[in-house]
């Protein structure tokens, strides 16, 4: 009887629940270097909202900069923009991207776009 209950145990083995607890910690060591490439990228759209008030494209690099200041967003500045008018309104956009090293020659690429509404 006790045989036959042996051989029913089911579950990890410590050599399974290491791989998953390590491939778990890569994937959290990535996000934490990620999440303030997002918390940048969120700024950045707020920033643009607030340039595209602006009448010129000096006058809206100006705003976008000073609205960068503020924020801390190193990733762009107010030259990077592009500028232009769809009707009488003015669309500010922008698009740039963000290297995280991973390991070795690895390194993740994230890709960032955006335009004021």
């Amino acid at each position: 009887m006790k045989d036959q209950i042996k051989s029913r145990q089911d579950g990890f083995s410590l050599f399974g629940f290491l791989f998953v607890v390590g491939v778990l910690a890569c994937v959290g060591v990535l996000a934490a270097q990620a999440f303030p490439t997002v918390l940048e990228y969120q700024a950045a759209l707020k920033a643009v909202q607030k340039a595209s008030a602006g009448n010129t494209v000096g006058e809206v690099k100006t705003i976008f900069d000073k609205a960068a200041q503020i924020d801390d967003i190193n990733a762009i500045s107010g030259k990077d923009l592009v500028v232009t008018k769809e009707g009488d309104k003015v669309v500010v956009s922008f698009a740039y991207n963000k290297e995280i090293h991973m390991f070795g020659p690895a390194f993740l690429l994230l890709k960032y776009a955006g335009r004021s509404k």
